[in-house]
């Protein structure tokens, strides 16, 4: 606890979940003293210890109570949010439109060449920082993570870099693009660092092997996305130079970064990275991003819809697709939140599905097992 002290501290509790909270024993404590270094433990157990207080219980009711008056969440978080709300905007003044892409025509795909324990790539470029989060998840659904380092202190470095990353792509059957912010997310376009190696000729005809000649598999989250999006992987299933009329991922709406948890909706079962994903159920999605928003042509949508590369949307909690700003987060076009190339071996995402665990989010609702790294690896069994 810090500057709001024990009021400060159960507010923000309430409102991140939406449960009530009701104070007793108030004459014992002061709601508003700095407590620096005190901790709130919220516990089904009474906790015997000899410093602890009791200092109240959570409620069903989404409000707050405190010596018998009644404060709505709602009302609460409304003040709560309204003070920066100028500077720091929380939603957007903006309606994006959207519709609800369902497509569960798609069969379970298999790669040609079983593997029991498939090669997982994941390249590491300056800035990227989820590559220990994305190796831990894919070992976990039964592949072998390599995470290998891309180097560019000196023109040296980058060559022996691209050697070694030519290597290790003949090597694997799936690569894994990290999130991240490459380069400091450089302006005018994220991750091109990234884009320009995997443009680099001996790099860009060993994706193009790995996915059209070796059934491999590859995916991008976030900063990784943003890759697979700008060198045309995510959209054409190839590297490819883009259109100016070609779908691209900017700024998000509301100007800056967005970090929470977000809900998504599978979209199309096309993909191999989906086989085990169930697609009636909404999952829980952690974001965090500040060039999220999927922009499109609707010439280009449409051609996107017609070959079922819509992989997911941003919905609420019950699974329905919404403008609005809570929902859709960064206000991309029809809500997408990620999309695979024609022939689905490549799976572009925002959200950070590598920070999904047993242990996390506990207080959040929604289902977690959503299953991308395990049917990447099951596709090649």
């Amino acid at each position: 606890m810090g500057f709001g002290g024990v009021s400060e501290c159960i507010s923000k509790m309430c409102f991140g979940n939406m449960i009530g909270f009701e104070f007793t024993n108030i004459d014992k404590f002061s709601m508003f003293d700095k407590n620096y270094g005190d901790i709130i433990v919220e516990s089904e157990d009474f906790i015997d210890y000899e410093n602890a207080l009791y200092i109240g219980k959570t409620i069903a009711e989404k409000e707050i109570v405190v010596s018998g008056e009644r404060l709505l969440l709602k009302d609460l978080i409304k003040a709560y949010e309204k003070t920066l709300n100028k500077v720091y905007p929380i939603d957007a003044d903006v309606e994006t439109p959207v519709r609800e892409i369902r497509y569960l025509g798609g069969d379970t795909q298999k790669a040609r060449i079983s593997r029991p324990t498939p090669n997982v790539l994941i390249p590491v470029f300056p800035g990227n920082n989820c590559e220990y989060d994305t190796a831990k998840a894919i070992e976990k659904a039964g592949g072998k993570a390599n995470i290998l380092v891309f180097k560019n202190k000196s023109k040296e470095d980058i060559e022996t870099s691209v050697l070694e990353l030519e290597k290790a792509i003949k090597e694997s059957q799936i690569i894994a693009l990290p999130g991240g912010f490459s380069a400091g997310d450089e302006p005018d376009g994220s991750a091109k660092f990234i884009v320009s190696v995997f443009k680099n000729e001996r790099i860009k005809d060993a994706v193009n092997n790995l996915l059209k000649n070796k059934d491999g598999l590859m995916i991008g989250i976030c900063n990784g996305f943003q890759a697979l999006i700008k060198t045309g992987l995510a959209l054409y299933g190839e590297i490819r130079d883009l259109e100016e009329t070609s779908p691209t991922l900017t700024f998000n709406k509301i100007g800056r970064h967005i970090a929470n948890i977000s809900y998504i909706r599978p979209s199309s079962n096309m993909s191999p990275w989906l086989n085990l994903t169930d697609m009636d159920k909404t999952y829980i999605n952690p974001i965090s991003h500040g060039e999220g928003r999927f922009m499109c042509s609707e010439e280009e949508l449409s051609k996107l819809i017609e070959n079922h590369q819509v992989a997911f949307q941003y919905t609420d909690i019950d699974g329905y697709v919404s403008s609005s700003p809570r929902v859709n987060c960064n206000s991309s076009v029809y809500a997408i939140e990620g999309i695979t190339s024609p022939c689905g071996r490549v799976l572009g995402k925002m959200g950070h599905i590598e920070r999904i665990d047993s242990g996390l989010y506990k207080n959040i609702p929604g289902n977690r097992d959503i299953n991308i790294f395990k049917s990447g690896i099951e596709y090649f069994k």
